[in-house]
């Protein structure tokens, strides 16, 4: 039940003041004849034993007393009168004392508890005051977790464009052609690139999370300090007025009863050890915030650093494979030129050969013709002469001279298309080194430039200032 659901609670005035009835403090005398105040020497002289007297002018008969019970009767009430004097006067005194006493104690009752409401007072000021003094604290230690959880949540945006970057970079790598499809220290780079960055991401989110659970926490210890604070306010300006107020104040009154209602819920160490273990809950709280603001800046500088050393790694491993890259180009195209002068000089000797095999015929038409005009000789004039063997060995010769031209000619040839077929080969992978460095140097590196972590763009992770 709160603090103002009290059930109400029916009073009724009272008619007089708390004051004792003088009946019940003062004898009252409810017989007021003369017998009662004799004692026992008035038992006999009751009215039932009083002489009757005839009184012969109104002819009646009355009761009458002696002289000496009139002498008697004054003696006994002047004795009475005494007697209830000093009575009434010791009773005057003793209310005097008592008027003096009561006053004495209900002001000293008042005055101690006046005392005790002041130092209740000055209670709830000093717990009211650790209670501000936490709500500051905490607000402030909730504005900085909230500052940190920004900057995380900034910094786990920013590395999605790096993760992009680094996929985009792989699938660009894919149109690579032939034999530069290969798994090289670049590839390797940009896969460990991507796993950093997601392992980045994760630790990222779960500091987020975590984040964000103690801020809940956070509200909920700041709410149970800012309810206390408030019970505290309201009771301090209750008790407040309550220490000020006087005698002569307005808005007194009697409240019958109210002595006997207790609504009290907490003793003055459990009231106090609310205060306190709310105080303790928020300090907690508090230190766990900041605990938690630390793993937050070093998990920012840590994932920066990882993605910043493996930035730097992917870039040189870029670096370096185009270089070799340039290279192989280069050697490709001094060797596509060789080839080529090459292939120019080995047509020349082709067609050189191919003369030369040409040039062969007339002497060949030449020698065998005389042959055979020879063949025609007759008789004893068929004589194998000189002549004979001479033009026989120069057909010989001329046969070998041509075999060996057409051997050299079908070599030559044979080596002329090796050479145009390796002039293709090079000129194709020369195509092909052109179009990695094309991938590499202005696709992959092009985007790489702009990627968030270069210092002329600026860090990507903004860290606060402790």
């Amino acid at each position: 039940m709160a603090y103002y659901d009290s059930p109400a609670i029916l009073r009724t005035r009272s008619a007089t003041p708390l004051t004792p009835e003088m009946s019940k403090i003062l004898p009252y005398v409810t017989d007021k004849t003369i017998a009662r105040h004799l004692g026992s020497v008035g038992r006999s002289m009751d009215m039932g034993h009083a002489k009757n007297y005839f009184n012969p002018a109104t002819r009646t008969v009355y009761s009458r007393y002696q002289p000496n019970d009139w002498f008697l009767s004054n003696s006994i009430n002047y004795t009475l009168s005494d007697k209830e004097r000093s009575f009434a006067e010791r009773l005057r005194a003793d209310a005097w004392r008592a008027v003096k006493e009561t006053d004495a104690r209900t002001r000293n009752r008042q005055n101690d508890v006046t005392k005790r409401l002041g130092e209740r007072v000055q209670d709830i000021a000093f717990w009211k005051s650790e209670l501000n003094n936490e709500i500051n604290a905490m607000a402030t230690e909730m504005e900085n977790l909230k500052e940190y959880k920004r900057t995380c949540e900034k910094a786990l945006a920013d590395t999605a464009n790096p993760l992009h970057i680094s996929e985009e970079c792989l699938m660009n790598r894919e149109k690579r052609q032939g034999i530069d499809l290969v798994n090289d220290d670049v590839e390797k780079s940009l896969v460990k690139e991507v796993e950093v960055i997601k392992k980045c991401q994760a630790r990222l989110k779960k500091v987020l999370d975590k984040a964000y659970v103690q801020l809940k926490m956070d509200r909920a210890a700041q709410h149970a300090l800012e309810i206390d604070a408030k019970d505290k306010h309201h009771a301090q300006g209750l008790d407040d007025r309550m220490q000020m107020l006087r005698n002569s104040s307005a808005g007194v009154g009697y409240v019958p009863g109210i002595e006997n209602i207790d609504n009290t819920i907490t003793i003055p160490d459990s009231w106090a050890r609310y205060t306190q273990e709310n105080i303790a809950r928020s300090q907690r709280e508090r230190a766990n915030s900041e605990r938690l603001r630390g793993e937050i800046d070093s998990t920012l500088r840590q994932s920066a650093n990882d993605m910043w050393n493996h930035f730097n790694a992917v870039n040189n491993a870029f670096n370096t494979r185009i270089r070799e890259t340039t290279d192989a180009r280069n050697k490709l195209q001094a060797h596509l030129q060789k080839t080529m002068q090459e292939i120019f000089d080995m047509e020349r000797n082709v067609a050189l050969l191919r003369k030369a095999i040409m040039d062969k015929e007339q002497p060949m038409k030449v020698a065998q013709t005389r042959l055979d005009e020879r063949t025609r000789r007759i008789n004893v004039e068929l004589c194998n002469d000189p002549a004979m063997k001479s033009l026989q060995r120069e057909v010989a010769e001329i046969k070998e001279s041509l075999r060996i031209l057409k051997d050299r000619l079908k070599s030559s040839e044979l080596s002329l298309a090796r050479l145009i077929k390796t002039k293709a080969t090079l000129e194709h992978d020369i195509s092909v080194k052109d179009n990695t460095l094309k991938i590499d140097a202005s696709f992959c590196m092009g985007m790489r430039k702009g990627f968030p972590m270069d210092p002329k763009v600026g860090p990507i992770f903004q860290m606060p200032i402790c």
